[in-house]
């Protein structure tokens, strides 16, 4: 019977090397075609490169702040919360109307700088205050209940989004002015807008500051430790539902910063934006590793990159393609490392 079980280990242990193996093996390969895939373009022409892969970070950076919101529910509470794209999409309409018709900007000036950060401090608070309703009303009360429960109220939550969306945006799209200033820098043939560097400038630092909060505080600590077990961290006298709630506020304050950049980057708002970018940040977050902060920044702009190359760069399927080669990368990657490029494989409890 011991030599049983000791023979049942050894398999056990044998499938589990072939199988990283197999992993780092499809992982080597995927990586050296999407290198020489670079190269080749780098070789046929580097400024059409350069200008497609800045323009495919810049979307990418706002993926990743979408894809935050996923991360980070899915991380404390296992909820993939489907309607997260739609509160993005509010939060862009929501920029339009504050900044074009409640303060009244429509130049690049002084007082449209101030609109600008009026805004993005406005927009943040929309946001983080609709999520955590969303999280009070719709998925509280689910939190034992079934998964497949949870899940269709999130479809169900995102559609009643998308229906305010419709009736406060209008079913059309709408083109809105922008308030950051336009223009470009050169260096050497590469032209850079100044649009770019801005949504840098404003994005970068809510990541870092996103995952201090995470990492370095109180509140971030007591979020770690209800993603980690609840029971326990209410032995330890953490408040679990005002934890979870402030997880939601977070996420939904980055997606109302994400609508702001988005919007002020377009020009356009449409109700069913939501839907598209809500998906491939989704994708962003499962790419990196859903429920790892900077898997789902790396996601983000992993994509936003190839997505951009792929529409840009002088050897590619082009924008037709677009969203079949992110989703087929997407696939391939997965194939090969499930749980995305940063997260760990974790084994359900019985």
């Amino acid at each position: 019977m011991a030599k049983t079980v000791e023979g049942m280990q050894f398999k056990g242990t044998r499938g589990q090397i072939r199988k990283q193996k197999i992993e780092t093996t499809g992982a080597i390969i995927v990586g050296a075609l999407l290198t020489l895939w670079i190269i080749a373009n780098i070789i046929e022409s580097p400024v059409q490169f350069s200008q497609a892969a800045i323009a495919g970070l810049r979307n990418g950076l706002i993926y990743a702040l979408i894809a935050l919101g996923y991360t980070l529910v899915y991380g404390i509470i296992e909820l993939i919360n489907f309607a997260h794209g739609d509160l993005f999409m509010l939060g862009a309409v929501f920029s339009s109307f504050f900044i074009t018709y409640w303060i009244g900007a429509d130049q690049s000036n002084g007082f449209g700088w101030f609109a600008f950060g009026l805004c993005l401090v406005a927009v943040m608070i929309f946001g983080a205050v609709i999520n955590v309703l969303i999280e009070r009303f719709a998925y509280r009360k689910l939190r034992h209940a079934p998964r497949l429960s949870a899940l269709i109220t999130a479809v169900g939550i995102s559609f009643i989004l998308q229906f305010i969306g419709l009736k406060w945006n209008g079913s059309t799209p709408r083109q809105w002015p922008t308030i950051i200033p336009s223009g470009d820098i050169y260096i050497g043939e590469v032209r850079i807008s100044l649009l770019t560097i801005q949504l840098f400038l404003i994005g970068l630092p809510l990541l870092f500051g996103l995952n201090y909060l995470v990492t370095n505080t109180k509140q971030g600590k007591a979020m770690r430790s209800v993603s980690q077990d609840k029971d326990a961290s209410t032995l330890m006298g953490i408040n679990v539902n005002k934890t979870i709630a402030f997880t939601f506020a977070i996420g939904g304050a980055m997606a109302g910063a994400a609508g702001l950049l988005y919007q002020q980057s377009i020009g356009t708002t449409n109700y069913n934006l939501g839907f598209q970018l809500g998906l491939i940040a989704f994708t962003s977050a499962v790419l990196g590793g859903i429920g790892n902060l900077w898997g789902a920044v790396i996601g983000g702009l992993l994509i936003g990159l190839i997505q951009g190359l792929n529409d840009g760069a002088p050897i590619g399927f082009g924008q037709a393609w677009s969203q079949t080669v992110v989703f087929a990368v997407l696939i391939i990657i997965l194939v090969f490392k499930p749980a995305g490029i940063l997260g760990k494989v974790t084994t359900e409890k019985v």
